[in-house]
């Protein structure tokens, strides 16, 4: 599968682009914006691009009207088309986000039962009872997700909104090209219509990549051969941050193990789950992080434990936003790419995981923990690679029995020595690729 050796990048159009919050249904070729950013994307070693919502939506994305038609603010269908025709010229995969579990209320069906009633042929595409009331005072009672009426509920055990789901996705490969979908609120989704979900796609095109948005409880229920390849690591989101802000690499390396250790009763061994430090939804994370020394370490973590790393727009230079703050400001217009030391890291830190069979499908295990230190391997039967960490203002010499004398450090492309004692320099990752 090529998103196990790949490098996402995160792009939330409708921010990305500066289109207006509110739908106001002027069309605006906004969506070509991206085309002016591949070179920076393919500069940062990104081969994959996950799009939060393009289709026709009443404001942000998430409260569909139209699966087929990209949203006015964007652009139009072509624009779209030929955005994803030149990132794949460039050698980028382009993931859709997949917003099945509810529309907005302007979805064309939605508004045909607000209409019609009992006399609408898709008042059963819904969870609707016409004995209660909404608050928007329609006169009948729905279902929204979560208690929010603004996002409908859409029933996935309707075959009619099964077939209209699919016919859409098959369009979106035919006009397209997508090679994936990222599926919202994949924890609220029904189990069958998952597995028929996986089924469909498995015969759209080779290699179609499905991953889900999920945030805690066993990821095994959504991620297995039946229904999803990946789901969100949102168990280690949290431990990434957190390790650094109170100096407690326990923390995440207390996951990493429950997770992928070397264990009989580990969760997700051999699998592959979508790791990120931000997203859409959170704080950035140069905003979250109390030491600004530890943003390019907590990237060399999330690259160099198993998974998929993804990077969020902007975050790849040290933006700044607060959640506090709300969307908007998560989900910023940035004129054009920035480029620093950050940025020049990350892009080393793809480099070295995209040609890396050990980072790309490695075991984990922990060789050295100390609080503000730790190595862990990642080692399959062609080659094995140390992530060491330093999160210390001070160097830290490490003991420990490599295995062999020498290694080359993926990272910098430097030979290091373990004779003696590995020395981590203040603030420092290496990725040892050991020599045999």
């Amino acid at each position: 599968m090529w998103a196990y050796e790949s490098v996402f990048y995160q792009i939330y159009p409708l921010g990305f682009c500066g289109a207006p919050f509110e739908n106001d249904g002027v069309p605006e070729h906004r969506i070509l914006k991206v085309n002016d950013w591949i070179p920076h994307i393919e500069k940062l070693g990104a081969n994959a691009i996950y799009f939060s919502p393009v289709f026709e939506s009443d404001t942000h994305g998430y409260n569909t009207r139209d699966y087929t038609k990209i949203d006015t603010r964007l652009g139009t269908n072509e624009d779209f088309q030929s955005v994803c025709e030149n990132l794949h010229k460039a050698g980028i995969k382009v993931v859709l986000d997949g917003v099945f579990n509810h529309v907005g209320r302007g979805f064309w069906a939605f508004q045909d039962v607000l209409e019609k009633r009992w006399d609408s042929p898709y008042k059963d595409w819904f969870h609707i009872s016409f004995d209660g009331n909404s608050n928007y005072n329609d006169g009948l009672w729905y279902e929204g997700w979560e208690g929010n009426y603004d996002l409908v509920k859409l029933n996935l055990r309707n075959e009619d909104v099964i077939q209209h789901i699919f016919s859409c996705i098959k369009g979106w490969v035919e006009e397209f090209d997508i090679d994936g979908l990222r599926l919202d609120v994949a924890y609220c989704l029904d189990h069958d219509f998952l597995r028929r979900l996986r089924s469909f796609c498995d015969g759209l095109k080779p290699d179609f990549f499905l991953v889900g948005e999920t945030l805690h409880g066993d990821y095994n229920q959504w991620m297995n051969d039946s229904m999803l390849h990946s789901v969100t690591n949102y168990e280690c989101y949290k431990g990434l941050y957190s390790s650094f802000n109170s100096m407690n690499m326990f923390e995440i390396n207390h996951s990493l193990l429950r997770q992928f250790g070397p264990d009989n009763w580990t969760l997700y061994k051999g699998k592959h789950l979508l790791s990120f430090v931000d997203n859409h939804d959170v704080t950035r994370v140069a905003s979250i992080l109390s030491n600004e020394n530890h943003l390019p370490l907590i990237y060399a973590l999330a690259f160099g434990m198993p998974g998929i790393p993804c990077v969020y727009y902007g975050s790849e230079w040290g933006a700044k936003a607060k959640k506090e703050d709300g969307d908007p400001a998560l989900r910023a217009c940035f004129e054009k790419p920035e480029w620093n030391d950050l940025t020049t890291f990350i892009s080393r830190l793809a480099e070295a995981k995209k040609h890396s069979d050990a980072l790309n499908y490695g075991d984990f295990r922990s060789v050295l923990l100390t609080n503000r230190q730790c190595i862990f391997e990642r080692k399959t039967d062609s080659e094995r690679v140390l992530v060491a960490i330093n999160a210390d203002d001070q160097s830290f010499m490490a003991h420990f029995d490599a295995g062999c004398g020498t290694a080359v450090d993926l990272i910098t492309g430097e030979t290091h020595d373990f004779g003696g004692g590995s020395e981590l320099a203040p603030y420092s990752a290496a990725y040892w690729k050991m020599e045999r």
